[in-house]
C-alpha cells in the first residue's frame, strides 16, 4: 500500500545513489555541499514517515518492513563511499577510523539475520533506547564527515595540530556510534542466543 509515509521511505531508497554519486568526488565541495543538503532531507523524511504513519494510523506492514532497510541502506552507502574516497581517514589514528564503519556495517548485518532467524519464533527485538542513542551519534557523525568536506575552511588549532572541526566531530561520534554498536549488538545477540539450540 502506497501510502504517504511508504512513498517518503521508499524516496529515501531511490535518492541513496544520487547521495552517492555527489559524495564521490571528496575534493568537490560543491558536491559535497549538496550531498549534506540531501542527507539532511533523507533524515527529515526518516523523521516524518514513521510519524505521519503512527498519526494517521496507517502504519502498514510494508513500511515496518520498509524503514529499517531504508535506513541501512542509506548508511551502509554513506560509509562505503566516504571509505572509499579515504575521507574516514584522521588524525592519531589516519585510516584505522575505517573499524568504527565496519563495526557499525556488520552489526547492522548480524542484528538483520538474527531479527530474520526470531522472526518466525515470534520473537520480538524491540529498539532500546540506548539503539536510538547509537542510531543518532550514527546519523550525526555521518552527516558532519559529509558537511567537513563541504567546508574545509573550518578549521581549528590544537597546538600545532590543525584540524577540520566538522570532520573531526564526525569521527569522534563515529567511534562513540561504534561503540555504543558493540553494547547494543551483544544485546541483540544475548536474546538471540537464548532461542539458538
Amino acid at each position: 500500500m502506497l501510502t504517504l509515509p511508504n512513498l517518503l521511505t521508499l524516496s529515501r531508497i531511490v535518492t541513496v545513489p544520487l547521495l552517492a554519486f555527489f559524495l564521490w568526488w571528496p575534493e568537490w565541495q560543491v558536491g559535497y555541499g549538496i550531498a549534506f543538503v540531501i542527507y539532511c532531507l533523507m533524515g527529515v523524511t526518516d523523521y516524518f514517515d514513521g510519524y505521519l504513519a503512527r498519526a494517521r494510523g496507517a502504519v502498514s506492514k510494508l513500511g515496518i518492513f520498509l524503514d529499517p532497510i531504508a535506513d541501512k541502506i542509506m548508511v551502509a552507502a554513506v560509509i562505503l563511499v566516504l571509505t572509499a574516497q579515504g575521507v574516514l581517514d584522521g588524525p592519531y589514528v589516519g585510516e584505522a577510523h575505517v573499524i568504527a564503519g565496519l563495526i557499525i556495517l556488520v552489526r547492522e548485518i548480524a542484528v538483520s539475520g538474527l531479527r530474520e532467524f526470531l522472526g518466525p519464533l515470534q520473537v520480538s527485538m524491540p529498539v532500546s533506547r540506548l539503539a536510538k542513542w547509537k542510531t543518532a551519534c550514527q546519523m550525526i557523525s555521518l552527516g558532519v564527515l559529509i558537511l567537513g568536506k563541504a567546508t574545509p575552511w573550518w578549521n581549528v588549532s590544537l597546538g600545532d595540530l590543525v584540524i577540520n572541526l566538522p570532520h573531526t566531530v564526525g569521527l569522534t561520534t563515529l567511534w562513540a556510534a561504534a561503540m555504543l554498536t558493540l553494547i547494543t549488538g551483544w544485546d541483540y545477540l544475548r536474546v538471540g542466543l537464548k532461542h539458538m539450540d
